[in-house]
C-alpha cells in the first residue's frame, strides 16, 4: 500500500461501524504490525500464527555463533509478537482476545518471555476455544 492507502485503511479500521466485523491481516513485524496507533477498542482480537523468527541469513547466524539461538532468533520473534499483541492492548483499561497459534509459544523457555501479567490459557480444541470465547 502507499501511503494514502494506508491512511484510508487505519482511518477505516479507527471509525468501526456497529455490527460489521472486520477482519485484517498483516505480517508480523510489517508496518501494521508494529508502526501504527490504533484508538482503544478498534480491535477485539489478535491471531498470531506462528512466532515470527528472523529470516535466515550470514550475519543472524553470526550473531547465533557469539550470543545463541535466543538472542539471535528467539527474541527478535517474540518481541514482534508481543508488539503485535500491543495493537489490541492499547491502555490498562483494555480488553481483548490474543490467539497465538503454534505449539512452541506452549514451551517454558518461549512463555519466559511473555509478559508477566499475561495469562496464557492452553486450549486443546475449537470447540473449547469457541466456549471461552463466548461464541456459539
Amino acid at each position: 500500500m502507499d501511503e494514502t492507502a494506508r491512511a484510508s485503511f487505519l482511518s477505516a479500521l479507527a471509525a468501526p461501524e456497529p455490527g460489521r466485523v472486520r477482519v485484517v491481516f498483516a505480517i508480523l513485524g510489517g508496518l501494521f504490525g508494529e508502526a501504527i496507533d490504533l484508538a482503544a477498542g478498534s480491535i477485539a482480537g489478535v491471531v498470531v500464527v506462528g512466532p515470527g523468527l528472523p529470516q535466515i541469513g550470514f550475519e543472524r547466524d553470526l550473531l547465533r555463533a557469539r550470543f545463541g539461538f535466543d538472542r539471535a532468533y528467539l527474541i527478535p520473534g517474540m518481541i514482534r509478537v508481543i508488539q503485535a499483541v500491543g495493537r489490541l492492548l492499547r491502555s490498562p483499561e483494555d480488553r481483548g482476545t490474543a490467539l497465538l497459534i503454534d505449539e512452541r509459544f506452549s514451551k517454558a523457555a518461549w512463555r519466559a518471555l511473555f509478559p508477566t501479567w499475561w495469562q496464557p490459557i492452553r486450549v486443546p480444541d475449537a470447540g473449547e476455544l469457541a466456549a471461552r470465547l463466548g461464541t456459539p
